[in-house]
């Protein structure tokens, strides 16, 4: 491995894991149209809102009986006003194999100290059991783990008649991966991911059986921002546009610029092409390397938008977990000074290593030209680190 400096750098070299690079050709110019200085309860403002729902549901090919709706918080508070709104009607089986999906299995057992839970573990870079899931039971999983780039392999896991609702957390897989709709109940994800849109929003999916079970009223009271029932069943206002609390307008048009992005460029296939592509250009430097490896060992759990590697380098593994941790940041912040790439270190609480975005508004090109600047910045952090 040379340790000469690479002579080209990404066009973007932009690879954070969220807020996500901007779609190709992007520039505030597409924000024009955005309905600032409106009311979003006006009929303009609720068009515009429901029209990312409409684009969206289309999209995903999210079945027509389902209800998608905007909520407050991201996927972050997707994920917990359904926890807050069904947690303790029934038992609960949670997954729980890298940072997001254990902060779900925390909550669940900390915060709503549900008595009837059940929290299936598994370290980074590996899935829980599967076939342990009481599918009789509420489950809590996660698509695909965004700090471990663990995904669930397959819809074949998930049984198609289950007597619990299936709530799944699909912030880093929506947009990128096929999800089973016929097999889940409860679907969340966020704009900032695979659309890179902007913070602060979360969509919500429902199914007949999660409404029905929605309706029938939450064991604990709920905060506003929480409620998606009253004393008259679902409101129904809320999956044709009318928001809990403001949205950003301007978040709004950018999120309508990406989905038409997405539709222009092939759909869903065309999505899922580019991510996939993105990890088939990481896969062979991974293979050909003697420091780095995937932090998933299975090609089949293997995540094509969240691309999660460890370093195996010896010198490295004989470092303390602090020094692992610096040694990291070292590294990134070479990279990073060099204009070659942002925002490449694993996330806070996953194991010291690298994390490169790969879902479909990143270019192929762009990972391409990163790699030989990671096999720059590695021998340099050895030289500054190994003893």
């Amino acid at each position: 491995m040379s340790c000469s400096k690479p002579s080209i750098r990404p066009a973007r070299p932009f690879f954070s894991s969220g807020p996500c690079v901007k779609r190709p050709g992007w520039s505030p110019e597409v924000l024009k149209e955005a309905l600032l200085g409106r009311s979003h309860r006006a009929p303009e403002g609720r068009a515009k809102l429901k029209e990312v729902i409409t684009r969206s549901k289309s999209l995903l090919a999210i079945p027509e009986e389902w209800r998608v709706g905007i909520v407050p918080a991201s996927d972050t508070g997707a994920v917990e006003m359904i926890l807050w709104a069904l947690g303790g009607q029934r038992g609960v089986d949670v997954l729980s194999f890298e940072s997001f999906s254990g902060t779900w299995a925390k909550d669940l057992k900390d915060e709503l100290k549900l008595e009837d839970l059940r929290v299936l573990s598994a370290p980074y870079g590996q899935l829980p059991d599967l076939a342990q899931v009481n599918w009789s039971r509420d489950v809590v999983l996660t698509w695909n783990g965004t700090t471990s780039g663990v995904c669930i392999p397959n819809s074949e896991s998930i049984p198609a008649q289950h007597d619990g609702v299936v709530i799944c957390d699909a912030t880093s897989a929506a947009f990128a991966m096929d999800l089973p709709w016929d097999r889940l109940d409860i679907v969340t994800w966020s704009w900032q991911k695979a659309l890179g849109g902007e913070a602060a929003h979360g969509m919500v999916a429902l199914s007949p059986r999660a409404v029905e079970r929605l309706e029938q009223g939450a064991v604990r009271p709920l905060p506003k921002i929480f409620r998606l029932t009253n004393k008259k069943g679902l409101i129904e206002a809320i999956f044709e546009g009318d928001t809990i609390n403001t949205p950003s307008m301007l978040c709004v048009e950018d999120a309508l610029d990406s989905l038409k992005w997405a539709e222009q460029i092939g759909g869903l296939p065309a999505l899922k092409k580019r991510a996939q592509k993105n990890l088939s250009v990481v896969t062979p430097w991974v293979e050909r390397s003697d420091w780095v490896a995937f932090l998933s060992d299975d090609p089949a759990t293997r995540s094509c938008t969240s691309i999660c590697l460890k370093i195996i380098a010896p010198w490295f593994e004989d470092l303390s977990e602090e020094k692992r941790s610096s040694a990291v940041k070292y590294m990134t912040k070479l990279i990073a000074e060099e204009g070659a790439g942002y925002d490449l270190a694993s996330y806070r609480d996953a194991p010291a290593g690298l994390r490169i975005w790969g879902g479909a508004t990143v270019e192929a090109e762009d990972i391409i030209a990163l790699l030989p600047w990671l096999d720059w910045a590695i021998e340099q952090t050895k030289e500054e680190f190994s003893s």
